[in-house]
């Protein structure tokens, strides 16, 4: 008889412009490796051909017409996309998923950041994802002109990147209010340490939620 294996655990990874995303992703991944934990890496908006295709219009400079509510579904129709060929066949199978962003990002950018309201994010997240949610879910936390200031290295801007400090501020604000809100599933981690420290925290943090998933 065929037993199925242990569901995978869903990693998400937050935080404003700056903050060292993708050079962490790929530490923790790095971590994963160590232990022996099978695993993939993803992002949102993206990680099909379809939500990658979605991910261009919403990110396009010349696309500056979106409006917010457009914006919004743009989001959860790549996320429903997402989730069905990607994410849930992943955890099913056993394997982690690690996510460069997923639902906080929304409360954050079109919720704090936009305007929209968090009542119609709740609905549309219960619509879309069901009852799947990251297991942990790490925000790596800057003040928005420091992480400003490091986004501006990289080269072409995008349509997001392109918004004002006070954008970022109220993002880095729900944030922050999302892990409070959220102890047991969001950890904060300070971005604005040296590379060694924040990594240092973030290998105890994720080898002590490993033991915790045994």
């Amino acid at each position: 008889m065929n037993v199925r294996p242990a569901r995978g655990s869903f990693i998400s990874i937050e935080g404003i412009e700056g903050v060292g995303k993708s050079t962490n992703i790929n530490f923790i991944c790095e971590i994963l490796d160590d232990i022996g934990i099978k695993h993939i890496s993803t992002r949102e908006p993206g990680g099909t051909p379809i939500a990658e295709k979605i991910r261009d219009l919403l990110l396009a400079i010349d696309n500056k017409s979106i409006c917010a509510m457009s914006e919004f579904l743009m989001i959860f129709a790549g996320r429903a996309q997402h989730i069905h060929e990607l994410i849930e066949p992943a955890l099913v199978e056993g394997t982690w998923v690690v996510c460069d962003r997923f639902t906080d990002a929304t409360y954050a950018y079109q919720g704090a950041g936009r305007g929209l309201p968090a009542e119609l994010i709740e609905q549309m997240e219960v619509i879309v994802q069901g009852s799947i949610r990251p297991d942990l879910t790490l925000i790596f936390d800057i003040q928005a002109h420091l992480g400003l200031e490091r986004a501006s290295q990289r080269s072409n801007p995008d349509r997001f990147e392109r918004e004002e400090i006070e954008f970022f501020n109220r993002a880095r604000e729900c944030y922050l209010a999302r892990a409070s809100a959220f102890p047991n599933r969001c950890k904060l981690i300070d971005a604005s340490q040296s590379i060694s420290q924040v990594q240092s925290e973030l290998n105890d943090l994720l080898r002590d939620f490993v033991v915790s998933r045994k």
